[in-house]
């Protein structure tokens, strides 16, 4: 099968686009043909090393995948050939990727796709609704009525936490740029504030006059000093980027509200976490309020490219759909 695959840790360009050998299912795994994929900020950490990760050698990158089923382990129930399914988790832990043809996923981190789905929509919000869900449910433990405050909530995670937290009975206050306001407000934020604006901070206080319940940064700039004055009492802060932030901790007002800081990394999520997670997705993407922004759709031989552009800051507010199928075969 042709691949977009890796021989060692790297820049983009270890990515090779070539033949690996026609994976094998085990008893509890299922064959999956890949229809597309994508590249998400964490695909380059893995390629990169920065995020250390068993990794099988010749790796074909990426994590997510939607596809149809060729050939389900005899250990496994619920999946037949023609089922139209996805994934979101392989490509690390020791798993091969999903930037192939074709592709092995263990049936506990297999989930069907709902009927009627596009499967480049699907592809397109699978690691952002799950990165949001276990932020605002697994982490965060909302509850309907709270204030979630998002920071950056016109790109891909941040729209997603948007669209599940108000989906929860939560209110939405947001910061984006001006020009992403009405695309945020569309997704049900209650309040959307400028980015740039230097009163900000003044400006969510005075429209959450008991503090927000929780605050998410997807930007990545963890400024704690900020969220920290925002914070209700008990207020959550949770963190899910931004690698190499090194943010001060106002430790005085942060104890004396009772709040708590919370980090993760959606690899380190349970197979029960992200099949809460899936659930969760499949509803709203069935419903049509959980969709990507914008797509791009691109062959299997420009992974390598796709990884350069995520680096640089190029497919912001952009999902790159890969697509096997786009490769011409001689």
């Amino acid at each position: 099968m042709r691949a977009a695959y890796i021989e060692q840790i790297g820049s983009p360009d270890e990515i090779r686009f070539g033949e690996l050998p026609d994976p094998r299912p085990g008893p509890t795994d299922v064959l999956v043909s890949v229809t597309a994929t994508t590249v998400n900020p964490v695909d380059t950490f893995v390629r990169s090393g920065v995020f250390r990760t068993a990794l099988p050698l010749p790796l074909a990158v990426g994590r997510d995948l939607v596809g149809t089923v060729i050939e389900a382990g005899p250990g496994t129930t619920g999946f037949a050939p023609g089922d139209r399914v996805w994934c979101n988790s392989l490509g690390h832990g020791g798993r091969q990727g999903a930037a192939a043809e074709r592709a092995v996923v263990p049936a506990d981190r297999l989930y069907r796709l709902p009927p009627g789905v596009d499967p480049e929509i699907a592809v397109g919000v699978l690691h952002p609704g799950a990165t949001a869900y276990l932020a605002l449910f697994v982490h965060a433990r909302i509850q309907p009525g709270e204030t979630v405050f998002v920071a950056g909530a016109a790109g891909n995670v941040g729209s997603a936490l948007v669209v599940m937290a108000v989906d929860a009975g939560a209110r939405v206050v947001a910061s984006a740029s001006a020009a992403d306001a009405a695309w945020v407000r569309s997704l049900g934020a209650a309040e959307v504030f400028d980015y740039l604006d230097p009163a900000l901070a003044e400006r969510v206080s005075a429209a959450c006059p008991d503090g927000v319940g929780v605050y998410v940064d997807t930007f990545g700039t963890n400024d704690l000093t900020a969220a920290v004055d925002m914070l209700a009492p008990r207020g959550r802060i949770v963190l899910l980027a931004g690698v190499g932030a090194r943010p001060v901790l106002p430790v005085g007002p942060f104890y004396m509200k009772d709040a708590a800081i919370l980090g993760f990394v959606i690899s380190h999520a349970t197979t029960a976490e992200l099949a809460a997670a899936a659930g969760a997705i499949n509803r709203l993407v069935a419903s049509g309020r959980l969709r990507p922004r914008r797509t791009e759709r691109v062959p299997l031989s420009a992974a390598a490219e796709g990884h350069r552009r995520m680096e640089k800051g190029g497919l912001r507010g952009i999902r790159l759909i890969v697509r096997p199928d786009l490769d011409d075969r001689d």
